[in-house]
């Protein structure tokens, strides 16, 4: 195993579009949600536990979950529990952990990666990571994975690559766009030339905080002046102080979209981002009328399809008449809506906050 790989692996969201099972308190990452036995967070960590050694593994969280990921994640140390005071997007999470990997080792390659989603093919994942290091770290390039698509998909970001390549298949990015209308997005499938943005990155030490400095400066300037404080006492109230003056933007945005030497490795390895419901669902078993119901223990379904369920462990539930709708229950709160509309479940949360504040959220 190399020394020199290093993961950071982002596990700040709240997961809104899960409620009500995810919460503020307890969101997604930490909740195994396909029933597996294991945490979101917990299959990430152990992923990368067979690409890095273990001490160069890095969590990037919201202050108040870093007692969950030291509870999660055994044998983590708290040097490596890099706490956010407040959300301010990707890029300033990306900037802490790449700037603080930096000061501990100026040759390291870095992957940087969501702590909730799926891979089905971990050998393939783990596969795609180690080559995708090995490259960054012979060449000055940002490497980011592109899924290939298999339907016209409106809820994904897209990437655009070239012909021109390094390294055998690491495509030159010629676009990104932000999620496109679904005739758009039919005509990216056409044109073949378009991938999946899986939101996962691969780069040197190096040429990242390059990165940072050209086209973040002002972020550049808080995390590079932090070099003398990382792995100290004095590091948690340094950042969380100067992640006031963080701008709200995300590491797409802010570098990918803007640098020109950014690469994407066509990739498959079962990859979902577990974003919806509806993720959920095309994943889970399902019995011969399509009802995905997690966990299944008392769970009686009448005259119902196409289901998804998820309720209590031990929760005695009927249902009868019902199809293509969801049913989750947790934390004193059911939500029964249609599956076509699970995209309002923000809408739904914003609107139980202002009416109950957060007891419910």
């Amino acid at each position: 195993m190399n020394k020199n790989n290093y993961a950071i692996i982002m596990a700040g969201g709240i997961g809104s579009r899960f409620w009500p099972i995810s919460r503020t308190s307890h969101p997604k990452q930490f909740i195994d949600i396909l029933g597996t036995g294991k945490t979101l967070i917990q299959q990430t960590y152990d992923r990368f536990l067979k690409i890095c050694p273990q001490e160069n593994i890095y969590i990037v969280t919201n202050e108040i979950y870093s007692d969950l990921v030291k509870e999660q994640l055994q044998g983590i140390g708290d040097q490596q529990i890099l706490t956010e005071p407040v959300m301010r997007n990707t890029a300033p999470c990306v900037a802490y952990g790449c700037f603080k990997i930096e000061s501990i080792n100026p040759d390291a390659a870095i992957v940087v990666a969501p702590s909730d989603h799926l891979i089905l093919d971990e050998p393939g994942f783990i596969a795609t990571i180690e080559r995708s290091l090995e490259t960054a770290s012979q060449n000055d390039c940002l490497i980011t994975l592109g899924i290939k698509p298999s339907r016209p998909d409106t809820g994904y970001g897209y990437i655009q690559f070239t012909d021109k390549t390094i390294n055998g298949d690491f495509h030159k990015v010629k676009t990104f766009t932000e999620k496109p209308t679904l005739e758009i997005a039919k005509t990216f499938l056409q044109s073949g030339d378009f991938l999946w943005n899986a939101g996962i990155f691969v780069w040197s030490a190096k040429a990242i905080v390059d990165a940072f400095g050209q086209h973040l400066p002002d972020m550049n300037d808080i995390f590079a002046d932090a070099r003398s404080v990382y792995n100290t006492d004095d590091e948690r109230p340094y950042i969380h102080t100067a992640y006031q003056r963080c701008t709200n933007i995300s590491i797409d945005y802010g570098i990918m979209e803007k640098a020109s030497n950014v690469y994407v490795l066509p990739s498959e390895f079962g990859w979902s981002d577990l974003g919806t419901w509806a993720s959920i669902y095309d994943l889970a078993e399902k019995d011969y009328v399509g009802n995905a119901v997690i966990p299944s223990d008392k769970v009686i379904m009448y005259d119902s399809s196409n289901c998804m369920v998820n309720v209590p462990e031990g929760k005695l539930v009927i249902i009868k008449g019902l199809h293509d709708f969801i049913v989750v229950e947790s934390n004193n709160t059911l939500l029964i809506s249609p599956r076509s509309e699970e995209q309002g479940v923000k809408q739904i949360v914003a609107d139980v906050k202002q009416q109950f504040g957060t007891k419910y959220i």
